[in-house]
């Protein structure tokens, strides 16, 4: 199932001009220092802010499956009885409770998106589809999206970490403008031990897309404990010149933890706590690397 977890009007982080973001709901990376939790898991899910919580009950009073009871005063919410009827979310007098993924028929969603189309055309803007990882979802129903909005002359790009078969971005290479791609950690150990999986598969598929003619921009999330480092840009820029791979532009993202106070209400540990992003001196110095290398439009932040 395709679930969406936002529809973000006015972005202007998530390519060139004001952009709309759709944020899909599933990844296959489990970034250690994800800011969007509620976009890993596949399935839509109950996120509920205990620090906010009066104890008044209302919640486990009009669950009709039972799945909340109170428990020192507290609402303990058991997930297999759960339905996500959102009952608990209208009632609950403290507005704490939101059901996380809505399903949106396309012509509904691009109905939503056009609604923007203005900004779009003064700004340069468009649609960026992103997630958790849009290439994830069904390729029918992408493929259903970006064909949609191709129609209607809206930019589109894809934010993506890379890591699917490459036949899905084939089919939907004629109708996407640009690909913010991410290249987290070049060392393959590393990449494992911080985003779950190897990178072997994630650099293929910029090979490739790259060798298509495809405008691309990269996008290197810096983390100083993880890739903000010499060590890892200098091996960054070695591959891209080894396979003759031309950004229209890098961006060095550098860390934040703003996205830490999410997990608790998901039921899940944030694991990056001891991150650090690397010092201003640090960063321009990493941009100063690359564009040595002849990667003139480098930046910090996109």
């Amino acid at each position: 199932m395709n679930y969406i977890t936002n529809v973000q009007k006015y972005s202007i982080h998530d390519g060139d001009g004001i952009r709309t973001t759709v944020f899909f709901k599933g990844c296959p990376l489990k970034c250690v220092w994800c800011h969007n939790p509620e976009t890993q898991r596949y399935e839509r899910e109950m996120q509920y802010d205990k620090e906010k919580c009066v104890g008044c009950g209302a919640c486990a009073k009009v669950c009709p499956q039972q799945a909340i009871t109170m428990t020192d005063g507290k609402p303990a919410l058991d997930k297999t009885l759960c339905t996500l009827c959102g009952k608990c979310e209208n009632y609950c007098p403290e507005g704490i409770r939101e059901t996380v993924g809505q399903e949106y028929p396309v012509k509904e969603l691009v109905k939503e998106l056009m609604k923007d189309l203005m900004f779009y055309e003064q700004s340069g803007g468009g649609v960026t589809l992103s997630g958790g990882e849009v290439m994830a979802m069904s390729t029918d129903y992408v493929l259903e999206i970006v064909k949609a909005l191709k129609k209607e002359e809206v930019s589109v790009t894809i934010d993506t970490c890379g890591y699917v078969s490459y036949d899905r971005f084939e089919a939907i290479l004629p109708y996407v403008d640009t690909f913010l791609y991410d290249v987290k950690v070049m060392d393959p150990e590393l990449h494992k031990k911080y985003i779950g999986v190897d990178n072997a598969l994630i650099l293929e598929n910029l090979v490739k897309l790259a060798d298509t003619g495809a405008r691309i921009y990269i996008r290197i999330p810096t983390i100083k404990e993880v890739n903000g480092n010499k060590e890892n840009m200098d091996a960054t820029i070695a591959f891209l010149k080894e396979h003759h791979i031309h950004p229209a532009q890098v961006n060095l993202l550098p860390y934040h933890n703003t996205g830490s106070s999410k997990y608790p209400k998901l039921d899940m540990e944030y694991k990056g706590a001891e991150l650090t992003a690397p010092t201003n001196e640090e960063m321009e110095g990493f941009v100063k690397l690359f564009q040595d290398a002849g990667f003139s439009n480098t930046k910090i932040g996109g």
